[in-house]
Protein backbone atom coordinates (compact mmCIF):
# COMPACT_ATOMS: atom_id res chain seq x y z
CA UNK A 1 0.00 0.00 0.00
CA UNK A 2 1.39 3.40 -0.97
CA UNK A 3 2.09 5.52 2.15
CA UNK A 4 1.00 9.13 2.54
CA UNK A 5 3.84 11.44 1.48
CA UNK A 6 3.48 13.49 4.65
CA UNK A 7 3.97 10.51 6.93
CA UNK A 8 7.37 11.10 8.54
CA UNK A 9 7.13 9.68 12.04
CA UNK A 10 6.37 6.09 13.00
CA UNK A 11 2.99 5.20 14.44
CA UNK A 12 2.87 4.31 18.13
CA UNK A 13 0.51 1.81 19.76
CA UNK A 14 -0.44 1.58 23.41
CA UNK A 15 -1.62 -1.60 25.11
CA UNK A 16 -4.32 -0.70 27.66
CA UNK A 17 -5.29 -2.58 30.81
CA UNK A 18 -7.55 -1.74 33.74
CA UNK A 19 -4.61 -0.91 36.00
CA UNK A 20 -1.89 0.57 33.80
CA UNK A 21 -0.73 1.79 30.42
CA UNK A 22 2.31 0.03 28.92
CA UNK A 23 5.19 1.85 27.26
CA UNK A 24 4.59 2.85 23.63
CA UNK A 25 5.28 0.09 21.10
CA UNK A 26 6.82 0.89 17.71
CA UNK A 27 4.53 -0.44 14.99
CA UNK A 28 6.22 0.99 11.90
CA UNK A 29 8.95 3.38 10.90
CA UNK A 30 10.40 5.22 7.96
CA UNK A 31 13.12 3.02 6.46
CA UNK A 32 14.01 4.89 3.26
CA UNK A 33 13.53 8.42 2.00
CA UNK A 34 13.05 8.63 -1.79
CA UNK A 35 13.02 12.28 -2.87
CA UNK A 36 9.97 13.67 -1.03
CA UNK A 37 8.47 10.22 -0.45
CA UNK A 38 9.20 7.36 1.89
CA UNK A 39 9.35 3.58 2.13
CA UNK A 40 8.11 2.08 5.38
CA UNK A 41 9.71 -0.81 7.23
CA UNK A 42 6.43 -2.72 6.91
CA UNK A 43 6.67 -2.52 3.09
CA UNK A 44 10.17 -3.98 3.20
CA UNK A 45 9.12 -6.80 5.50
CA UNK A 46 6.04 -7.60 3.42
CA UNK A 47 8.08 -7.92 0.23
CA UNK A 48 10.75 -10.00 1.98
CA UNK A 49 7.99 -12.33 3.21
CA UNK A 50 6.57 -12.65 -0.31
CA UNK A 51 9.98 -13.44 -1.81
CA UNK A 52 10.62 -16.08 0.84
CA UNK A 53 7.20 -17.68 0.31
CA UNK A 54 7.75 -17.81 -3.46
CA UNK A 55 11.22 -19.28 -2.98
CA UNK A 56 9.89 -22.00 -0.66
CA UNK A 57 7.12 -22.86 -3.12
CA UNK A 58 9.70 -23.16 -5.92
CA UNK A 59 12.20 -25.09 -3.79
CA UNK A 60 14.73 -22.30 -4.32
CA UNK A 61 17.46 -21.35 -1.89
CA UNK A 62 17.94 -17.73 -0.84
CA UNK A 63 20.94 -15.67 0.23
CA UNK A 64 21.35 -14.18 3.70
CA UNK A 65 18.59 -12.01 5.12
CA UNK A 66 20.90 -9.00 4.85
CA UNK A 67 21.52 -9.54 1.13
CA UNK A 68 17.83 -10.15 0.49
CA UNK A 69 16.90 -6.99 2.38
CA UNK A 70 19.30 -4.95 0.23
CA UNK A 71 17.69 -6.22 -2.98
CA UNK A 72 14.18 -5.65 -1.68
CA UNK A 73 14.99 -2.07 -0.69
CA UNK A 74 16.42 -1.38 -4.15
CA UNK A 75 13.29 -2.77 -5.80
CA UNK A 76 11.06 -0.60 -3.60
CA UNK A 77 13.17 2.49 -4.32
CA UNK A 78 12.76 1.99 -8.07
CA UNK A 79 9.04 1.37 -7.62
CA UNK A 80 8.61 4.55 -5.59
CA UNK A 81 10.58 6.62 -8.13
CA UNK A 82 8.35 5.42 -10.96
CA UNK A 83 5.17 6.10 -8.99
CA UNK A 84 6.43 9.60 -8.19
CA UNK A 85 6.96 10.26 -11.89
CA UNK A 86 3.46 8.97 -12.63
CA UNK A 87 2.12 11.47 -10.07
CA UNK A 88 4.09 14.30 -11.67
CA UNK A 89 2.62 13.72 -15.12
CA UNK A 90 -0.89 13.15 -13.80
CA UNK A 91 -1.05 9.44 -14.62
CA UNK A 92 -3.82 7.87 -12.58
CA UNK A 93 -5.51 4.51 -13.02
CA UNK A 94 -9.18 5.16 -12.36
CA UNK A 95 -11.65 2.75 -10.82
CA UNK A 96 -13.36 2.00 -14.14
CA UNK A 97 -10.08 0.92 -15.73
CA UNK A 98 -9.17 -1.04 -12.61
CA UNK A 99 -12.54 -2.82 -12.53
CA UNK A 100 -12.09 -3.85 -16.13
CA UNK A 101 -8.60 -5.18 -15.48
CA UNK A 102 -9.98 -7.27 -12.61
CA UNK A 103 -12.76 -8.62 -14.84
CA UNK A 104 -10.17 -9.57 -17.47
CA UNK A 105 -8.00 -11.37 -14.91
CA UNK A 106 -11.02 -13.26 -13.55
CA UNK A 107 -12.05 -14.23 -17.09
CA UNK A 108 -8.53 -15.51 -17.84
CA UNK A 109 -8.69 -17.66 -14.71
CA UNK A 110 -12.15 -18.91 -15.73
CA UNK A 111 -13.92 -17.58 -12.66
CA UNK A 112 -16.26 -14.77 -11.73
CA UNK A 113 -15.06 -11.65 -9.91
CA UNK A 114 -16.88 -12.89 -6.80
CA UNK A 115 -15.05 -16.22 -7.00
CA UNK A 116 -11.75 -14.38 -7.44
CA UNK A 117 -12.51 -12.29 -4.35
CA UNK A 118 -13.02 -15.49 -2.36
CA UNK A 119 -9.75 -16.95 -3.67
CA UNK A 120 -7.86 -13.77 -2.72
CA UNK A 121 -9.37 -13.79 0.77
CA UNK A 122 -8.38 -17.45 1.18
CA UNK A 123 -4.77 -16.42 0.52
CA UNK A 124 -4.91 -13.92 3.39
CA UNK A 125 -5.25 -10.67 1.39
CA UNK A 126 -8.23 -8.34 1.44
CA UNK A 127 -9.79 -7.48 -1.90
CA UNK A 128 -9.13 -3.78 -1.23
CA UNK A 129 -5.42 -4.54 -0.82
CA UNK A 130 -5.46 -6.58 -4.03
CA UNK A 131 -7.10 -3.72 -5.94
CA UNK A 132 -4.48 -1.21 -4.82
CA UNK A 133 -1.65 -3.62 -5.57
CA UNK A 134 -3.04 -4.15 -9.06
CA UNK A 135 -3.51 -0.40 -9.52
CA UNK A 136 0.18 0.07 -8.70
CA UNK A 137 1.26 -2.67 -11.12
CA UNK A 138 -0.79 -1.14 -13.95
CA UNK A 139 0.62 2.30 -13.14
CA UNK A 140 4.19 0.96 -13.32
CA UNK A 141 3.51 -0.64 -16.68
CA UNK A 142 1.97 2.57 -18.01
CA UNK A 143 4.73 4.91 -16.83
CA UNK A 144 7.35 2.60 -18.31
CA UNK A 145 5.50 2.51 -21.62
CA UNK A 146 5.10 6.31 -21.69
CA UNK A 147 8.67 7.13 -20.71
CA UNK A 148 10.53 4.40 -22.59
CA UNK A 149 8.52 3.98 -25.78
CA UNK A 150 9.23 7.53 -26.91
CA UNK A 151 12.96 6.86 -26.68
CA UNK A 152 12.74 4.01 -29.21
CA UNK A 153 13.01 4.37 -32.95
CA UNK A 154 12.84 1.37 -35.29
CA UNK A 155 13.89 2.28 -38.81
CA UNK A 156 12.67 0.56 -41.99
CA UNK A 157 16.28 -0.33 -42.71
CA UNK A 158 16.58 -2.19 -39.38
CA UNK A 159 13.42 -4.13 -40.17
CA UNK A 160 14.58 -5.02 -43.67
CA UNK A 161 17.99 -6.10 -42.40
CA UNK A 162 16.45 -8.40 -39.79
CA UNK A 163 14.01 -9.96 -42.25
CA UNK A 164 16.85 -10.58 -44.71
CA UNK A 165 19.16 -12.00 -42.02
CA UNK A 166 16.56 -14.45 -40.73
CA UNK A 167 15.66 -15.55 -44.24
CA UNK A 168 19.35 -16.24 -44.94
CA UNK A 169 19.57 -18.25 -41.70
CA UNK A 170 16.59 -20.35 -42.73
CA UNK A 171 14.54 -18.83 -39.89
CA UNK A 172 15.77 -21.47 -37.42
CA UNK A 173 14.30 -19.72 -34.43
CA UNK A 174 15.06 -20.85 -30.92
CA UNK A 175 14.31 -19.18 -27.62
CA UNK A 176 16.67 -18.88 -24.69
CA UNK A 177 15.94 -18.60 -21.00
CA UNK A 178 18.86 -16.64 -19.61
CA UNK A 179 20.14 -16.07 -16.11
CA UNK A 180 21.85 -12.71 -15.64
CA UNK A 181 24.06 -11.32 -12.88
CA UNK A 182 25.37 -7.76 -13.05
CA UNK A 183 28.23 -6.61 -10.85
CA UNK A 184 27.68 -2.88 -11.10
CA UNK A 185 30.30 -0.17 -11.33
CA UNK A 186 29.61 3.51 -10.50
CA UNK A 187 29.46 6.22 -13.15
CA UNK A 188 32.94 7.38 -14.16
CA UNK A 189 34.63 4.69 -12.04
CA UNK A 190 38.21 4.94 -10.88
CA UNK A 191 40.69 2.23 -11.79
CA UNK A 192 40.45 0.95 -8.21
CA UNK A 193 36.66 0.70 -8.44
CA UNK A 194 36.90 -1.14 -11.75
CA UNK A 195 39.44 -3.55 -10.31
CA UNK A 196 37.28 -4.20 -7.25
CA UNK A 197 34.20 -4.90 -9.40
CA UNK A 198 36.21 -7.19 -11.66
CA UNK A 199 37.41 -9.18 -8.65
CA UNK A 200 33.85 -9.50 -7.33
CA UNK A 201 32.73 -10.75 -10.74
CA UNK A 202 35.52 -13.33 -10.81
CA UNK A 203 34.57 -14.48 -7.31
CA UNK A 204 30.95 -14.91 -8.40
CA UNK A 205 32.05 -16.81 -11.50
CA UNK A 206 34.21 -19.16 -9.42
CA UNK A 207 31.32 -19.87 -7.07
CA UNK A 208 28.99 -20.61 -9.99
CA UNK A 209 31.55 -22.89 -11.64
CA UNK A 210 31.89 -24.61 -8.27
CA UNK A 211 28.20 -25.52 -8.32
CA UNK A 212 26.63 -22.66 -6.34
CA UNK A 213 22.93 -21.97 -7.00
CA UNK A 214 22.64 -19.30 -9.70
CA UNK A 215 19.36 -17.85 -8.43
CA UNK A 216 20.61 -17.49 -4.89
CA UNK A 217 23.81 -15.80 -6.05
CA UNK A 218 21.83 -13.43 -8.30
CA UNK A 219 19.57 -12.34 -5.45
CA UNK A 220 22.58 -11.78 -3.23
CA UNK A 221 24.98 -10.11 -5.64
CA UNK A 222 23.30 -8.86 -8.83
CA UNK A 223 22.38 -5.28 -9.61
CA UNK A 224 20.47 -6.39 -12.71
CA UNK A 225 16.76 -5.76 -13.31
CA UNK A 226 15.77 -9.36 -12.57
CA UNK A 227 17.80 -9.78 -9.38
CA UNK A 228 14.82 -10.52 -7.11
CA UNK A 229 13.62 -13.11 -9.63
CA UNK A 230 16.93 -14.94 -9.29
CA UNK A 231 18.31 -13.17 -12.37
CA UNK A 232 16.07 -15.25 -14.66
CA UNK A 233 14.63 -13.62 -17.79
CA UNK A 234 11.63 -14.97 -19.69
CA UNK A 235 12.26 -16.96 -22.87
CA UNK A 236 13.55 -14.69 -25.64
CA UNK A 237 14.36 -15.04 -29.31
CA UNK A 238 17.94 -13.95 -30.00
CA UNK A 239 16.64 -11.02 -32.05
CA UNK A 240 14.57 -9.54 -29.21
CA UNK A 241 17.00 -9.96 -26.31
CA UNK A 242 19.37 -7.16 -25.22
CA UNK A 243 22.29 -6.78 -27.61
CA UNK A 244 24.79 -7.78 -24.93
CA UNK A 245 23.05 -11.14 -24.56
CA UNK A 246 22.55 -11.70 -28.29
CA UNK A 247 26.24 -11.22 -29.04
CA UNK A 248 27.34 -14.13 -26.85
CA UNK A 249 24.55 -16.72 -26.64
CA UNK A 250 24.35 -17.79 -30.30
CA UNK A 251 26.51 -20.92 -30.02
CA UNK A 252 26.11 -21.49 -26.28
CA UNK A 253 24.72 -24.70 -24.85
CA UNK A 254 22.28 -25.30 -22.04
CA UNK A 255 23.77 -24.72 -18.54
CA UNK A 256 26.80 -22.92 -20.02
CA UNK A 257 28.06 -19.98 -17.97
CA UNK A 258 29.41 -16.98 -19.92
CA UNK A 259 31.44 -14.03 -18.68
CA UNK A 260 32.33 -11.83 -17.07
CA UNK A 261 31.49 -9.46 -19.93
CA UNK A 262 32.37 -5.80 -19.38
CA UNK A 263 29.98 -3.02 -20.36
CA UNK A 264 29.42 0.57 -19.31
CA UNK A 265 27.22 -0.55 -16.42
CA UNK A 266 29.57 -3.20 -15.03
CA UNK A 267 30.49 -6.87 -15.40
CA UNK A 268 27.86 -9.33 -16.62
CA UNK A 269 27.68 -13.08 -16.05
CA UNK A 270 25.16 -15.11 -18.03
CA UNK A 271 23.88 -18.63 -17.71
CA UNK A 272 21.93 -20.47 -20.41
CA UNK A 273 19.16 -21.87 -18.21
CA UNK A 274 17.22 -23.46 -21.06
CA UNK A 275 16.95 -23.53 -24.86
CA UNK A 276 13.83 -24.46 -26.75
CA UNK A 277 12.38 -24.22 -30.25
CA UNK A 278 9.64 -21.71 -30.83
CA UNK A 279 6.47 -23.00 -29.25
CA UNK A 280 4.55 -22.63 -32.49
CA UNK A 281 5.60 -22.51 -36.09
CA UNK A 282 2.22 -21.14 -37.14
CA UNK A 283 0.95 -17.73 -36.18
CA UNK A 284 -2.57 -16.36 -36.29
CA UNK A 285 -3.24 -12.91 -37.69
CA UNK A 286 -6.46 -10.96 -37.37
CA UNK A 287 -8.07 -8.13 -39.29
CA UNK A 288 -10.02 -5.76 -37.08
CA UNK A 289 -11.32 -2.24 -36.75
CA UNK A 290 -11.92 -0.07 -33.74
CA UNK A 291 -13.21 3.22 -32.40
CA UNK A 292 -11.09 5.03 -29.81
CA UNK A 293 -12.10 7.78 -27.39
CA UNK A 294 -9.44 9.36 -25.16
CA UNK A 295 -10.53 10.63 -21.74
CA UNK A 296 -9.45 14.19 -21.00
CA UNK A 297 -10.38 17.08 -18.68
CA UNK A 298 -13.23 17.73 -21.13
CA UNK A 299 -14.24 14.10 -21.75
CA UNK A 300 -14.52 12.08 -18.52
CA UNK A 301 -13.93 8.34 -18.25
CA UNK A 302 -17.64 7.78 -17.61
CA UNK A 303 -18.73 9.94 -20.54
CA UNK A 304 -16.30 8.23 -22.95
CA UNK A 305 -17.62 4.81 -21.98
CA UNK A 306 -21.25 5.99 -22.21
CA UNK A 307 -20.67 7.37 -25.71
CA UNK A 308 -19.21 4.07 -26.86
CA UNK A 309 -22.11 2.17 -25.29
CA UNK A 310 -24.44 4.29 -27.41
CA UNK A 311 -22.33 3.75 -30.56
CA UNK A 312 -22.46 -0.02 -30.08
CA UNK A 313 -26.26 0.05 -29.75
CA UNK A 314 -26.57 2.12 -32.92
CA UNK A 315 -24.28 -0.20 -34.90
CA UNK A 316 -25.92 -3.39 -33.68
CA UNK A 317 -29.42 -2.06 -34.42
CA UNK A 318 -28.44 -0.95 -37.93
CA UNK A 319 -28.99 2.73 -37.09
CA UNK A 320 -25.39 3.57 -37.97
CA UNK A 321 -22.40 2.01 -39.66
CA UNK A 322 -19.22 1.20 -37.78
CA UNK A 323 -17.01 2.90 -40.35
CA UNK A 324 -19.06 6.12 -40.32
CA UNK A 325 -18.89 6.46 -36.54
CA UNK A 326 -15.16 5.69 -36.61
CA UNK A 327 -14.52 8.42 -39.19
CA UNK A 328 -16.55 10.96 -37.21
CA UNK A 329 -15.57 10.21 -33.64
CA UNK A 330 -12.51 7.95 -33.36
CA UNK A 331 -9.40 9.64 -31.96
CA UNK A 332 -6.97 7.17 -33.51
CA UNK A 333 -5.54 9.25 -36.38
CA UNK A 334 -4.00 6.20 -38.05
CA UNK A 335 -7.29 4.34 -38.49
CA UNK A 336 -10.11 6.88 -38.19
CA UNK A 337 -9.88 8.04 -41.81
CA UNK A 338 -10.07 4.39 -42.89
CA UNK A 339 -13.27 3.73 -40.96
CA UNK A 340 -11.36 2.33 -37.99
CA UNK A 341 -9.56 -0.33 -40.05
CA UNK A 342 -6.36 -1.67 -38.45
CA UNK A 343 -5.45 -4.17 -41.17
CA UNK A 344 -3.86 -7.58 -40.68
CA UNK A 345 -1.65 -8.07 -37.61
CA UNK A 346 -0.71 -10.55 -34.92
CA UNK A 347 -2.79 -9.71 -31.83
CA UNK A 348 0.40 -9.54 -29.77
CA UNK A 349 1.46 -6.31 -31.51
CA UNK A 350 -1.35 -4.54 -29.64
CA UNK A 351 -1.41 -3.61 -25.96
CA UNK A 352 -2.41 -6.60 -23.78
CA UNK A 353 -6.02 -5.56 -23.11
CA UNK A 354 -6.69 -5.05 -26.82
CA UNK A 355 -5.07 -8.36 -27.77
CA UNK A 356 -7.06 -10.14 -25.06
CA UNK A 357 -10.33 -8.68 -26.30
CA UNK A 358 -9.58 -9.79 -29.87
CA UNK A 359 -9.00 -13.30 -28.55
CA UNK A 360 -12.47 -13.37 -26.97
CA UNK A 361 -14.47 -12.19 -29.98
CA UNK A 362 -16.19 -14.30 -32.63
CA UNK A 363 -15.97 -13.29 -36.28
CA UNK A 364 -17.93 -10.07 -36.97
CA UNK A 365 -18.65 -9.61 -33.24
CA UNK A 366 -18.38 -6.11 -31.78
CA UNK A 367 -17.00 -5.83 -28.28
CA UNK A 368 -18.42 -3.93 -25.37
CA UNK A 369 -16.44 -0.78 -24.48
CA UNK A 370 -13.12 -1.55 -22.79
CA UNK A 371 -10.18 0.45 -21.48
CA UNK A 372 -6.53 0.26 -22.50
CA UNK A 373 -3.62 2.59 -21.90
CA UNK A 374 -4.67 4.51 -25.03
CA UNK A 375 -8.26 5.15 -23.92
CA UNK A 376 -11.70 3.56 -24.35
CA UNK A 377 -12.30 1.29 -27.36
CA UNK A 378 -14.83 -0.83 -29.11
CA UNK A 379 -13.38 -3.30 -31.59
CA UNK A 380 -14.82 -5.58 -34.23
CA UNK A 381 -13.07 -8.78 -35.29
CA UNK A 382 -13.48 -9.04 -39.06
CA UNK A 383 -11.28 -11.95 -40.19
CA UNK A 384 -8.70 -14.47 -39.00
CA UNK A 385 -5.99 -16.32 -40.88
CA UNK A 386 -3.13 -18.68 -40.15
CA UNK A 387 0.37 -17.82 -41.36
CA UNK A 388 3.30 -20.24 -41.49
CA UNK A 389 5.98 -18.53 -39.41
CA UNK A 390 8.61 -20.92 -40.72
CA UNK A 391 8.24 -19.82 -44.33
CA UNK A 392 7.24 -16.22 -43.83
CA UNK A 393 8.91 -13.71 -41.58
CA UNK A 394 7.09 -10.45 -42.12
CA UNK A 395 7.95 -6.88 -41.24
CA UNK A 396 5.39 -6.78 -38.40
CA UNK A 397 7.17 -9.59 -36.58
CA UNK A 398 10.57 -8.06 -37.28
CA UNK A 399 9.43 -4.73 -35.86
CA UNK A 400 8.07 -6.49 -32.78
CA UNK A 401 11.36 -8.31 -32.09
CA UNK A 402 13.49 -5.19 -32.56
CA UNK A 403 11.12 -3.12 -30.41
CA UNK A 404 11.23 -5.63 -27.55
CA UNK A 405 15.02 -5.70 -27.60
CA UNK A 406 15.29 -1.92 -27.59
CA UNK A 407 12.60 -1.61 -24.92
CA UNK A 408 14.49 -3.91 -22.54
CA UNK A 409 17.68 -1.94 -23.09
CA UNK A 410 16.10 1.50 -22.80
CA UNK A 411 14.02 0.54 -19.75
CA UNK A 412 17.14 -0.32 -17.80
CA UNK A 413 18.87 2.87 -18.96
CA UNK A 414 15.87 4.96 -17.90
CA UNK A 415 15.69 3.28 -14.48
CA UNK A 416 19.40 3.88 -13.98
CA UNK A 417 18.93 7.55 -14.88
CA UNK A 418 16.06 8.25 -12.50
CA UNK A 419 17.88 6.33 -9.74
CA UNK A 420 21.05 8.40 -10.24
CA UNK A 421 19.12 11.69 -10.14
CA UNK A 422 17.13 10.84 -7.01
CA UNK A 423 17.80 11.81 -3.39
CA UNK A 424 17.91 8.53 -1.46
CA UNK A 425 18.56 7.95 2.23
CA UNK A 426 18.40 4.47 3.74
CA UNK A 427 18.18 4.04 7.50
CA UNK A 428 19.16 0.71 8.99
CA UNK A 429 16.78 -0.76 11.60
CA UNK A 430 19.05 0.12 14.54
CA UNK A 431 19.09 3.80 13.60
CA UNK A 432 15.39 4.32 14.32
CA UNK A 433 14.96 2.15 17.39
CA UNK A 434 14.16 3.58 20.76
Amino acid sequence: MKPCKNLIFAALGMAMSLQSVAAPQLLDRVAVQVNDGIVLESEIQNLITNVKQNARAAGQSLPSDEALRTQVIERLILTRLQLQMADRIGLHIGDLQLDQAIENIAREQKMSVAQMQQAIAAEGMSFAQYREQLREEITLGEIQRIQVQRRIQVSPQEINNLVKMIEEQGNKDVEYQIGHILIEVPSNPTSAELEAASKRAQTVLERLNGGADFRSIAIAASSGPKALEGGIWDYMNINEMPTLFAEVVGDAKKDEIIGPIKSGSGFHILKIVDIRGLQTKEIEEVRSRHILLKPSPILSEERAKAMLDQFVKQIRSGEAKFEDIARQYSEDPGSATKGGELGWAEPSVYVPEFAQMLGQLRLDEISEPFRTSHGWHVVQLEEKRKTDATDRFNSNRAHQLIFRRKFNEELQTWLDEIRAEAHIEVWEPEANRG
